[in-house]
């Protein structure tokens, strides 16, 4: 771990194992985070964040401009270990070191639109004006899906403004971050940056902190809930977060057939199992093009290659955890309970290589109404459940009826029908005639149960300071 800028052990000698989820091969270990490890973080994060708060913008971007390029001298080492903990295919791993990286340099480039506002004086020679000053000590808890990514990306915002970082990884794929601990170590001043490995000790403890006043976490939403409990039980704490999705794709009767299925293929996530908030799990496709949509997809899901997560030519890999990949099967025998019709996969893809490991083939249900649970719960894997619409008011009913409002797809060629569903949708990002498609400084983030506030634009940087007025009345 990284804590008051030395790499430390566990204050209770505990560790956590690391297993390759393709194999189930022991891989390694990570300290298991005390409360005691968080009370230390936090100390060594105040005495730090005063002077990294002082600093001028431009200093603490170089500071975050030289990580960028020590991460980037070790991204093949960060890249094995990352593939190896996670189950996630090393070609789409690739693209997530190198999007964290240009993150940093994003939001480094924006230090300087940390700004106050002036207002008009109500009384002559009056002055008011507004200033932004760092929040102070923020924990950042992360999700298993997007391991170095989220680390990296997620500390970028808080350090621009002058924050300290406390970042939690997910207790099933925290290597990597052991290993920005080693380069951050190096680069930053100590306390800067703490990063605590660990499990529910550790969090609960980072989230009921006192003086932790600001909070982001990446996860389910009932993780999401009991993180807002816990943060308020002890003191009023700015919490956002980014939670998860069962997202709607409606393909309107004049959409492209192949480009229709190929694109809800894509939005699926595949490339990560599955293993995606901003999934489209929900195709609604209109009836009149229902049938052939559906064949188009069955034929792309057959070509997918599954198989050893280091194999570059390898489109999907493995779950990531045993309990995990029992989760997603308790969805699939729950669809069939329900008598949606399964088209594809379901189960462990065929072959000896497939024996080990925690797999599951990507899987297609069709005939999928609307109240069945499959429809209703966000499964967080390979499952796509396919839908008939003919009616597109009641089509944005079911879209809108669930708890979750993360993402969503609309694909027409009517410009009308389009504008009319991006408004009616009730989701906080939404794609026209397009997926995956993220457009830098583009906020990202939920709305209902999907989550609170805004990532990866201006609305994240501000989201991290406090905004103070200034009034100066002069004689």
């Amino acid at each position: 771990m990284l804590l008051g800028g030395e790499l430390a052990e566990s204050a209770g000698g505990g560790w956590i194992d690391s297993v390759n989820p393709a194999t189930e091969d022991y891989i390694g270990k990570v300290p298991r985070a005390t409360t005691d490890d968080v009370e230390r973080a936090v100390a060594a994060a105040e005495k730090a964040q005063r002077r990294w708060g002082d600093l001028s913008v431009a200093r603490r971007s170089e500071y975050l401009l030289n990580l960028c390029d020590a991460i980037l001298a070790r991204a093949d080492e960060i890249l094995s270990v990352e593939v190896a903990d996670s189950g996630n295919p090393i070609t789409a791993m690739k693209n997530d070191i190198v999007g964290a990286v240009n993150d940093v340099k994003y939001f480094a480039g924006l230090g300087y639109e940390v700004k106050g506002e002036s207002m008009p004086a109500t009384v002559p020679k009056n002055f008011h004006f507004t200033v932004r000053e760092p929040s102070g000590v923020v924990g950042r808890i992360l999700s298993f899906n997007h391991p170095i990514y989220l680390a990296i990306s997620g500390m970028a915002a808080p350090l621009v403004a002058g924050n300290s970082v406390i970042l939690k990884p997910s207790e099933h794929t925290s290597l990597s971050a052991s290993i920005l601990a080693e380069i951050a170590s190096e680069i930053l001043p100590p306390g800067v940056l703490s990063i605590l490995t660990g499990d529910f000790e550790a969090g609960n403890a980072l989230v009921r902190h006192p003086r932790v006043k600001r909070l982001s976490f990446v996860g389910s939403v009932a993780t999401g809930m009991a993180i807002q409990r816990a943060a308020a039980e002890v003191a009023v704490k700015h919490v956002s977060l980014e939670l998860g999705g069962k997202n709607p794709f409606i393909a309107f009767p004049d959409a492209p057939l192949d480009k229709v299925a190929a694109a809800a293929v894509a939005a699926m996530n595949f490339s990560w199992q599955g293993q995606s908030c901003s999934s489209t799990g929900r195709l609604f496709l209109h009836d009149s093009i229902y049938d052939e949509v559906v064949e188009r997809i069955l034929a792309a899901i057959g070509t997918i290659r599954i198989g050893d997560p280091f194999d570059p030519a390898t489109q999907m890999g493995a779950i990531n955890s045993k309990p995990h990949l029992t989760r997603i099967r308790g969805h699939i025998e729950a669809a069939q309970s329900d008598g949606a019709r399964l088209l594809a996969g379901g189960s462990r893809p065929a072959g000896t290589q497939f024996e080990k490991g925690y797999w599951c083939a990507p899987t297609v249900f069709g005939d999928v109404q609307q109240g069945m649970r499959i429809a209703r719960e966000e499964v967080f894997g390979p499952v796509l459940s396919a839908l008939r619409w003919t009616d597109v008011d009641d089509v944005l009913e079911q879209a809108n009826c669930l708890q979750y409002g993360l993402t969503g797809v609309i694909w027409t060629n009517d410009i009308t029908s389009a504008m009319s569903a991006v408004r009616k949708l009730q989701a906080g990002h939404v794609w026209v005639n397009g997926v995956n498609a993220p457009a830098r400084g583009m906020p990202y983030g939920g709305y209902k149960n999907s989550g609170v506030g805004r990532e990866h634009g201006m609305e994240e940087l501000l989201s991290y300071t406090e905004e103070k007025a200034v009034n100066i009345m002069l004689p």
